[in-house]
């Protein structure tokens, strides 16, 4: 939810609007580790250039930013915030079967939740091998044209899911599907049979297959996916080997 809808619909009087922003423009810097300047954080966050002006000199006092001229930068301190991620309660209860997925198929196997327009990776288990698109916990894709983001997506009721998907969806490889009505068949698809395999539509040569991951009430409260070279098997293989490990450790991850 953006800050604008939070302060619209909050009637709480506890809500402090200063706080809220602040948070809101260091999540954006943080994302951003070339940095940013004023305008592109304000324009990020879709509020005014003086209220984010005071946040981010309030940051750097602090010492969440630096400031290099015109240039907000995120500070290693910024990784204190998420450094006891891995002992939030579904980060800690997937680690191990992530851990034991990724060594029984040889990949990097991932945990992310939605957030806004992206997804954020909050458990990991990588191999050695090097992706062009380097991963860990706290990143961030874009959900409408990843697996684990599909996964999420298909998951929510049709109207809305366009919180969630940007007017403008720029291909990221040839393959990458950037008509909605297509985007929208491939969710309900998704919905239906279960899990996504995602080919070469976020970077030319990565393959990846997701899974919902469900509370005890049945809600999708996660995704979890394996990614691989697209050299390393076929796409028969993968519907072979891959997917059903991947549907079998998201079913098998038991949240709350």
């Amino acid at each position: 939810m953006s800050i604008e809808k939070a302060e619209n619909i909050s009637e709480n009087r506890e809500f402090v609007t200063a706080l809220a922003r602040g948070l809101e423009v260091l999540r954006v810097c943080a994302a951003r580790p070339e940095g940013m300047t004023l305008s592109e954080a304000a324009q990020a966050v879709g509020l005014p250039r003086a209220a984010v002006r005071r946040s981010l000199l309030t940051l750097t006092a602090m010492g969440y930013l630096s400031q290099a001229g015109r240039i907000f930068m995120p500070t290693p301190k910024v990784l204190n915030l998420s450094a006891r991620v891995a002992d939030l309660p579904l980060p800690r209860l997937a680690q191990p079967l992530l851990t034991e997925l990724s060594r029984s198929l040889d990949e990097s196997a991932s945990l992310a939740t939605l957030d806004g327009m992206d997804i954020l990776y909050i458990a990991r288990a990588e191999t050695n091998r090097i992706l062009a698109v380097d991963l860990s916990v706290g990143s961030r894709l874009p959900a409408w044209c990843t697996s684990m983001g599909r996964v999420l997506l298909s998951a929510l009721p049709a109207e809305a899911r366009n919180q969630h998907i940007p007017e403008q969806l720029t291909a990221r490889t040839a393959r990458t599907v950037t008509d909605r009505v297509a985007l929208n068949d491939i969710l309900t698809n998704i919905r239906q049979h279960g899990y996504c395999l995602l080919d070469q539509e976020l970077e030319l040569g990565l393959r990846s297959v997701a899974a919902p991951v469900r509370n005890s009430a049945g809600d999708v409260v996660a995704a979890l996916n394996v990614g691989m070279h697209a050299t390393r098997m076929s796409l028969k293989e993968v519907q072979q080997t891959i997917v059903p490990a991947v549907i079998r450790t998201a079913s098998s991850l038991k949240v709350p």
